[in-house]
């Protein structure tokens, strides 16, 4: 029979083994991480990470479900708190994006940027609730069209666009590729306005 101290540790363990093995992808990289080395930076046995984790494949799912699950209670609490008003909603829907990515830059880099050669595919039920963090977007999209304030021809497509906007503007942040002359507060504010610019009806198009 387990104790309570017994599922604590088990508990903290699983979570040094996902912590360093986040820390070890963004050093190391996805092709130079082993069972082997995450076992080692903790002090435990191969053995004892294969409790947790069937595969390196299973880590990092399980890294980018984490990931992809604190971004989306961001969001959930930022369109919550602006329910009536489409845009002001996605602007701080933009802005709690970009805020979880500076914030959160190994997460970051694991969910968006880490492209394993050779990868298993990402479990169906992780991705189905990963996909919930672009509806939110594409909500807001869609009521704003209903109030006659977004122009919108197909909300999937559109909320796409803003994510690759959106993470254009992180990933440039976090490599330190933006000129050091712009106020980084500027950067992102314009970045926002300039997507939201994009999905607002025109005068013509009314």
């Amino acid at each position: 029979m387990s104790t309570s101290a017994d599922t604590s540790e088990n508990g903290d363990l699983r979570r040094r083994i996902l912590d360093t093995a986040r820390h070890l992808l963004v050093k190391k990289g996805y092709q130079n991480l082993s069972m082997r080395k995450i076992a080692d930076a903790i002090g435990y046995s191969a053995t004892s990470i294969y409790l947790y984790f069937d595969s390196k494949d299973a880590l990092l799912h399980a890294l980018i479900h984490e990931g992809m699950m604190q971004l989306q209670d961001g969001l959930s609490e930022t369109a919550a708190d602006r329910p009536d008003a489409p845009v002001e909603r996605l602007q701080a829907l933009c802005r709690t994006f970009i805020d979880f990515g500076l914030e959160n830059p190994e997460y970051y880099e694991i969910m968006f940027q880490l492209r394993p050669e050779r990868m298993e595919r990402y479990p169906p039920e992780k991705y189905r609730q990963a996909r919930n963090n672009l509806d939110v977007f594409s909500r807001a999209l869609e009521e704003g069209e209903e109030q006659g304030v977004f122009e919108v021809d197909d909300p999937r497509v559109l909320t796409s666009t803003i994510w690759a906007s959106l993470h254009g503007t992180v990933s440039l942040l976090l490599a330190g590729r933006v000129d050091a002359r712009i106020d980084r507060e500027a950067f992102i504010d314009v970045a926002i306005q300039r997507t939201l610019q994009g999905c607002q009806r025109t005068p013509s198009s009314a």
